[in-house]
């Protein structure tokens, strides 16, 4: 079963085509990221715009690559929410107008849910990609990390799955933007901030790890404002020194310090969870999704603490990609009917 996936959720156009919910046949991307770096951030309207000039040169692309025809395509799938209203909205038109058109089922798929499934990618015909040797096991223990999502989750099964935790505050990815706008690195945050880490002691500052009253949920404020406050005082500063001022104001040594005492302080608070849940509840496999599962501290404080070894997919599939919403409809399929082409609507708020 050949599935066409749509992902229209922030600011990348992005079409893939999975075949039996295993198989990655293509993977085609168009981003605004130029755009976004240039204003420190995504704008919605520009990131709207860019989804419609994109949308259908992309999903064009994607079948191309797949060496396929609109006639093997047995269903159309696309990201429905959370994310941007306006950009959502794009895909979901452009799916319902194609399943329409084409006389195919439609699946309207949860973008945070879907990330986990990029983790159920295990072959491809593509070039440089490497994907898990075999699909996860259930009970599955998720640990899904973003921009916009940070929750841990137990999936018993397809589409039967508990969260366990979730942020209270800001996203992990979230954080790292708002700490790299602190000390002046480019956006986005995650890259940034373990560039300028890899020069820095990661234990040279003393940064706090939120208690929360349910230990499997997050908090990164406190993080965040404590990195603001030991920034002000490397600099000679009281808390009156506007975070704008701190930039030009900062070594690079002390960018580098403050970089990797976060990213570690960040990453400890994420691992300290999964192993606190990994002990409880006994999972055969566990997950790590989203777009800061590409991150390399994340990778290496995992291995080296876990007792199951975590499945990662390719970096490049971390981020958001059509592959996850074709993979994740392969499996709603045999739980859900296909939605009704004509009113699928879209959700901005998480809904899991």
């Amino acid at each position: 079963m050949k599935i066409l996936g749509i992902e229209s959720s922030a600011d990348e156009t992005v079409a893939s085509v999975v075949d039996d919910g295993q198989i990655l046949l293509s993977n085609t991307v168009a981003s605004s990221i130029e755009f976004t770096k240039a204003y420190g951030g995504i704008v919605p309207e520009i990131a709207a715009r860019s989804h419609i000039e994109s949308i259908i040169p992309v999903i064009e692309e994607a079948l191309k690559t797949a060496k396929t025809s609109w006639d093997h395509i047995d269903a159309i799938a696309v990201t429905k929410g959370p994310g941007l209203i306006g950009s959502l909205l794009i895909g979901v038109m452009t799916a319902r107008s194609l399943a329409i058109a084409k006389n195919k089922p439609l699946h309207g798929i949860n973008h945070v849910e879907a990330h986990v499934y990029a983790n159920f990618l295990t072959k491809t015909t593509l070039p440089g990609y490497q994907l898990p040797a075999e699909p996860p096991l259930f009970p599955m223990l998720a640990l899904i990390v973003s921009g916009g999502h940070t929750q841990l989750v137990l999936f018993k099964n397809h589409g039967d799955y508990k969260i366990l935790g979730q942020t209270r505050d800001d996203a992990v990815g979230e954080a790292f933007d708002k700490v790299a706008k602190i000390l002046g690195l480019p956006y986005p945050g995650g890259p940034s901030i373990a560039t300028a880490a890899k020069s820095g002691d990661p234990n040279g500052l003393e940064l706090p790890i939120a208690r929360l009253s349910n230990p499997y949920d997050f908090s990164f404020s406190g993080l965040k404002t404590a990195v603001l406050r030991a920034s002000q005082a490397l600099v000679g500063a009281d808390y009156t020194l506007p975070s704008s001022r701190l930039p030009e104001r900062l070594s690079e040594t002390q960018k580098s310090l403050v970089a990797a005492s976060f990213q570690s302080t960040a990453v400890r608070t994420l691992v300290d969870s999964l192993n606190r849940a990994l002990k409880e509840f006994g999972p055969k496999s566990v997950v790590i999704a989203g777009g800061v599962a590409a991150n390399q501290e994340l990778r290496r404080q995992l291995d080296a603490t876990l007792p199951l070894k975590p499945i990662y997919t390719d970096i490049k599939l971390c981020t958001d990609n059509g592959a996850m919403i074709a993979a994740a409809a392969y499996y709603r399929r045999q739980i859900d009917r296909p939605a009704d082409a004509y009113s699928l609507g879209v959700f901005s708020g998480l809904q899991m």
